[in-house]
């Protein structure tokens, strides 16, 4: 995993989460508090509920995102560049300045006047992005989108997202983004939980990520709060991102975020890390689809067959015959899964085991029980969808 510098702010594995709190400078923005068409009153609000809150990245938007409105041009944007731009000159506290465009020239404009990074909600839509940002020797936090400009975040389902965050490449300096929200009609709220779920998956292009995920629609309906309500489920889904891979955090709620998302980081996995003459990176992963991301960016042939091998999987058999027993641990052996019985109190065998292996070695050891059992088939067959 790289470590992207953004303005000396380094953001990776190896450092802290960072939070990204939002001002913006559109009237069409849902989020009141965050909204201002005056310079010296936003400035004040990034110094005192953004910046000595926790906030390391204040993220100006110069137009709202929602689907609903018209999608403002380059030089609309353009326009209200002047008010950001005041902003941060007004601006006493210390913080990276990130700009909310899909646009180049506006995102060359802003990084001329003092911004320090690149949001880019249409992910590189616009292929003049990547060559601006890297002449600037910017950051770019680039968010999951179709290849057009009107329509940042509409990726349909959540096997798309992962390649659209290809979409023309990558800076040295890019951070991914998984577009969580309702970007399109066609996207669920059950899309977004599943993207959480395989959160870990986006770290296979080797670079940081970005989550924006604060008082979202699909985190509300979980537990029935509305928008005033939602903090908490916020707070919970927060440090779960970090935990799963999580470098950014954007959000309204800086104070509270940043505090679950150092949860999060002190409760993640531990993996062992070395840098030298030779680095040593033991990856995050727990499915063979996760490794076949990593496996795809090393540009290693035939992945699937690979991933299978990758993560070991343990279940536990409650409830088996002794014949049931004898037939799982002979098909165990031989794919190369291993089936462990322990005794009861009195010192008989136990109907309970574990059977643990790798994916490839449980998927055999289900075709290598043929003729078993209905109860013990039954079993295997859940272990099999358990695996895939």
């Amino acid at each position: 995993m790289r470590t992207v510098d953004a303005a000396g702010l380094e953001i990776g594995d190896d450092h802290p989460p960072r939070i990204m709190g939002v001002l913006n400078v559109s009237k069409e923005s849902p989020y009141e508090p965050s909204v201002f068409n005056d310079a010296g009153e936003a400035a004040k609000y990034v110094d005192t509920a953004l910046i000595d809150e926790g906030a390391d990245i204040v993220d100006v938007g110069l137009e709202s995102a929602n689907k609903r409105f018209e999608v403002l041009s380059a030089e609309e944007e353009l326009d209200r560049l002047d008010t950001a731009v005041e902003v941060l000159e007004s601006v006493s506290g210390d913080a990276v300045f990130s700009i909310e465009t899909r646009y180049h020239e506006v995102a060359d404009e802003a990084l001329s006047r003092g911004f320090d990074m690149v949001n880019d909600i249409c992910g590189f839509a616009d292929p003049e992005m990547p060559t601006v940002c890297t002449d600037h020797d910017a950051a770019v936090a680039k968010m999951a989108s179709p290849p057009d400009l009107e329509r940042p975040g509409a990726i349909e389902e959540v096997d798309d997202i992962y390649d659209a965050l290809a979409q023309n490449g990558f800076t040295d300096k890019t951070i991914v983004d998984p577009a969580f929200g309702g970007w399109s009609e066609a996207k669920t709220l059950e899309h977004d939980r599943e993207t959480l779920r395989r959160l870990r998956e986006f770290r296979g292009y080797g670079r940081p990520i970005l989550v924006s995920i604060n008082r979202k629609n699909f985190l509300r309906e979980v537990a029935g709060r509305d928008t005033e309500e939602a903090l908490p489920v916020s707070l919970a889904a927060t440090s779960m991102a970090v935990e799963r891979g999580a470098h950014v955090i954007r959000t309204h709620d800086v104070a509270e975020t940043r505090d679950a998302a150092l949860i999060g980081k002190e409760f993640a996995r531990h993996r062992t890390r070395k840098s030298g003459d030779v680095t040593v990176e033991e990856l995050d992963v727990t499915t063979p689809r996760e490794v076949e991301r990593h496996l795809d960016r090393l540009g290693v042939e035939s992945p699937a067959s690979i991933a299978t091998e990758a993560v070991v999987r343990v279940f536990e058999l409650d409830g088996l015959s002794d014949e049931d027993v004898r037939t799982l641990a002979a098909a165990a052996g031989d794919a190369g899964a291993t089936v462990a019985r322990g005794t009861t109190a009195d010192g008989a065998d136990s109907h309970c085991v574990l059977l643990l292996g790798t994916a490839r070695a449980l998927c055999e050891t289900v075709a290598f029980s043929e003729g078993e059992s209905e109860s013990l088939a039954t079993a295997l067959h859940s272990v099999e969808n358990g695996v895939l």
